[in-house]
């Protein structure tokens, strides 16, 4: 399986989803204007991998620094997706990275974490 990536713009995060490291990284801003077209890709990348790895740990290391509502929604899609194959048996570790003054992002971490059971999720502040 190939890398996904996609690069940074103003309103969209750097993606990279390696599928031989089992490493997930979305870094950036999100607010495109159609949150679901701009993910999909990701999404059905996603479940392709999903669906092909199996006794693996998967980490993935989320650092937003502003997201829209849109976004939110994709980003609960793509954890509870998450959340099923750590059901299954995969090993998942989601790191929640912060800036330390940013407590909206905090909070919304705090939110998914408290809907995830399965995967390992950590809220981890970055010092400025």
């Amino acid at each position: 399986m190939d890398i996904f990536t996609r690069e940074q713009t103003k309103s969209t995060p750097w993606i990279h989803f390696d599928p031989q490291e089992n490493h997930l990284q979305i870094k950036g801003e999100s607010y495109p204007e159609n949150s679901a077209s701009f993910y999909a890709p990701m999404m059905e990348w996603l479940e392709e991998y999903l669906n092909a790895v199996s006794n693996s740990n998967i980490r993935v290391d989320v650092e937003l620094v502003y997201f829209n509502s849109s976004s939110s929604k994709v980003f609960m899609n793509l954890f509870d997706r998450l959340e099923e194959s750590a059901r299954n048996g995969i090993h998942v570790e989601i790191n929640w990275m912060y800036h330390e003054d940013n407590d909206t992002a905090f909070e919304c971490g705090e939110e998914f974490q408290e809907d995830l059971e399965n995967v390992v999720f950590n809220l981890l502040p970055i010092e400025e």
